[in-house]
């Protein structure tokens, strides 16, 4: 038995390459699939098998276009109703691969189908020695219930004995390969560690450590961080199977003219994707900005309209590509164009463009303290907005805006925070798009602003492995302190 992880950045997405002598499994692939294709080419294997946890939320699953390239068979829930060709899975189920047993739980709570694979090597021991546990079980957390929002409080007692019942009937020292990793809003509160064991989660794990039922379904149904809008739609395009990347839109080089024309149209968006700096500096008038250096596919997966064809303005032809691949992960698909020769073609042809203020953490603290004519929009998410904030800020979360953005009073000046500038860079493309044009950005956000000694440190700003999203596993944090 040979076991390799995967890990993507951004969304923290683990997979794995579970190999024998001469064939393999894998297990939650991402949808460019060709990574496992050239490892198990490495490892001198075959991929047989495509082994899916649940139907994933946060990201756009490989399983058909691996299974296209290699002829695997995909095996997933029974329960899930996929309308492709797979192998059903049901409690008690095995999927055998050489001398390995894969024992096939139902473990629902974070997905109502959602399956954990109990690893037995049986060439060393009847005994199990590992558990993909998909969102089952995270190191340090569990995974949230509430992405079916009606059916949250169900769910989360599933999940409770899921873990109690099954998951933590495994001995100890098995070892515990979750899906995700610390920054996916999957949890709450994701250790930055890839893997951990059974006994230390038992004895570790906040969220384990709630005995009490209603307690534990209190935890993960109140103050969870918010869901983005993709995670509804990449579980049933998952369900369904994701369009063949191979199927998708070739990314056209566009001149400035023709990259002109085909942006009037109303079923076009153009979409920025250098850095926050860049933008500010010079940029198409009503475009949308994504830093493609922060949580891009989080985001483009999150605002981004899905009914529209989209253009892309990148640094050069290599970043409009990468930019492809991370939007293509989230499902965002109909990026159709490029600008060839980026914002130096297109001024350099005397096209129109706008650009929006930087100010600095110092440049801020004056104008609060000499200036209050001006609207300080905070647009991190509420917890971390509780956790740490400038005095007067109104917060409104950047995914709001599209909705929200008649509560700012347009006739004076408003200045957008986050935590390092890149979310309050999309919030000023949005603002932008609505109307709203006297706008400043601060460089560095509250990070900058807490460096420059002007408010206590936030922790979730100088956490690099966290989550950007919240600040903590409040209720069950509450719980841990008093054990």
């Amino acid at each position: 038995m040979l076991l390799k992880h995967f890990f993507i950045g951004k969304i923290a997405h683990s997979s794995y390459i579970l190999a024998g002598k001469n064939y393999c499994a894998v297990i939650d692939p991402q949808r460019d699939v060709d990574v496992y294709i050239n490892e198990a080419r490495a490892m001198g294997v075959d991929i047989t098998h495509i082994l899916q946890t649940h139907l994933h939320a946060d990201f756009v699953s490989g399983h058909m276009d691996l299974a296209k390239k290699t002829g695997a068979k995909i095996f997933v829930a029974e329960s899930a109703k996929c309308t492709f060709d797979h192998v059903p899975l049901t409690e008690g189920d095995s999927v055998e691969l050489e001398d390995m047993v894969l024992k096939v739980l139902e473990t629902p709570g974070h997905t109502p189908e959602h399956l954990t694979y109990v690893v037995i090597d049986k060439a060393r021991s009847d005994d199990p020695i590992g558990a993909f546990v998909g969102d089952t079980l995270f190191v340090g957390d569990v995974g949230r219930p509430d992405l079916f929002p009606d059916m949250a409080a169900e769910l989360a007692d599933k999940l409770y004995h899921s873990l109690h019942d099954k998951v933590l009937k495994l001995p100890d020292y098995v070892e515990v390969y979750p899906a995700h990793g610390a920054g996916s809003l999957c949890g709450r509160a994701m250790g930055a560690k890839y893997t951990s064991t059974i006994g230390y989660e038992r004895i570790s794990n906040p969220a384990l450590q709630i005995k009490d039922k209603a307690e534990f379904i209190k935890s993960l149904t109140q103050d969870m961080p918010p869901a983005p809008d993709h995670f509804s739609r990449c579980s049933d395009i998952n369900r369904r199977g994701p369009a063949l990347v191979t199927d998708l839109p070739h990314l056209a080089e566009l001149s400035p003219k023709y990259f002109g024309e085909r942006m009037s149209d109303p079923n076009v968006i153009v979409l920025d994707v250098r850095s926050y700096h860049a933008y500010a500096s010079q940029h198409l008038t009503g475009s949308w900005h994504l830093d493609l250096g922060g949580n891009f596919p989080t985001f483009a997966g999150w605002v981004l309209p899905t009914d529209k064809d989209i253009l892309l303005v990148a640094d050069d032809y290599t970043k409009a590509l990468e930019a492809v691949v991370w939007a293509r992960r989230v499902g965002v698909d109909r990026i159709v164009g490029y600008l060839d020769g980026g914002m130096v073609a297109w001024a350099t042809a005397g096209y129109r463009s706008s650009h929006v203020e930087m100010i600095s953490a110092e440049e801020l603290h004056s104008m609060i303290t000499q200036d209050h004519s001006f609207v300080l929009l905070d647009v991190r998410a509420p917890l971390e907005f509780a956790e740490n904030h400038i005095k007067g800020a109104i917060n409104i979360p950047v995914s709001e805006l599209r909705t929200r953005s008649d509560e700012l009073d347009k006739d004076k000046v408003t200045v957008v925070i986050c935590t390092s500038g890149n979310r309050s860079s999309l919030a000023a493309s949005i603002l932008e798009q609505h109307g709203i044009t006297n706008v400043r950005n601060v460089a560095g956000g509250m990070t900058g602003y807490s460096a420059a000694g002007h408010i206590r440190e936030c922790r979730a700003c100088v956490n690099p492995h966290g989550s950007r999203f919240f600040t903590g596993f409040a209720e069950v944090k509450k719980h841990w302190d008093t054990v």
